[in-house]
């Protein structure tokens, strides 16, 4: 991804070796851009408004309007459709409760794949960005949770997405990792002879 440079994404291998060496926590990165394309949305919209063409037609009362009503319908769909496609505009029709439940539906899919179920003493963590949302979510493993109220994810995912929102998103990735290490030792701290179970680079999607 163009947004985050090899420095970025060795800052954030580096991060999670750094935290993985004070607790047992498994900690996987995952960032998408977005977690959605919704091509519905610019299309459900286009035709919204290329149907409502003919009543414009009767308000107006153009006979030019009138005699080209399918032509202009047309060419009003592609033109618009093409229009609330740029991801400045789109985002903005999307209801956020849309955005945020395709962008969770993501992050659980990646902690499935990502095989964070499937930790020895059930402790991995994943941190998940989607960036045209600005929406991060951490979840957690039982092991974990069992043991961590979920209000301490809370704090620490607001700070990550005020990052996310001013762009900073390895830095918030930083951030968060460094918090979440700090706050599993106490719990999982590290042991002698502890195995790297997970991959420690960046997962991009």
């Amino acid at each position: 991804m163009a947004f985050l440079s090899d420095q970025d994404r060795q800052r954030i291998r580096a991060a999670i070796e750094a935290a993985e060496r004070r607790t047992r926590g498994e900690f996987v990165t995952v960032i998408a851009r977005e977690a959605d394309d919704y091509l519905y949305i610019p299309i459900l919209w286009a035709a919204l408004i290329a149907l409502l063409i003919p009543a414009l037609d009767q308000f107006l009362d153009q006979p030019w309007l009138g005699a080209h009503i399918y032509t202009t319908q047309v060419v009003s769909f592609v033109l618009i459709a093409v229009l609330f496609r740029l991801p400045a505009i789109k985002h903005r029709l999307i209801p956020k409760s849309v955005q945020q439940q395709r962008a969770h539906r993501i992050a659980l899919e990646q902690f499935l794949l990502q095989n964070l179920h499937g930790t020895e003493e059930r402790t991995g963590v994943l941190l998940f960005v989607s960036t045209a949302e600005h929406y991060v979510e951490i979840i957690a493993d039982k092991g974990i949770n069992d043991r961590v109220e979920s209000g301490a994810w809370a704090v620490l995912v607001q700070d990550f997405v005020a990052q996310v929102r001013k762009g900073r998103v390895a830095e918030g990735f930083v951030r968060t990792i460094e918090a979440c290490g700090e706050l599993l030792e106490t719990h999982f701290p590290a042991r002698e002879g502890d195995r790297n179970e997970l991959p420690d680079h960046l997962v991009e999607l």
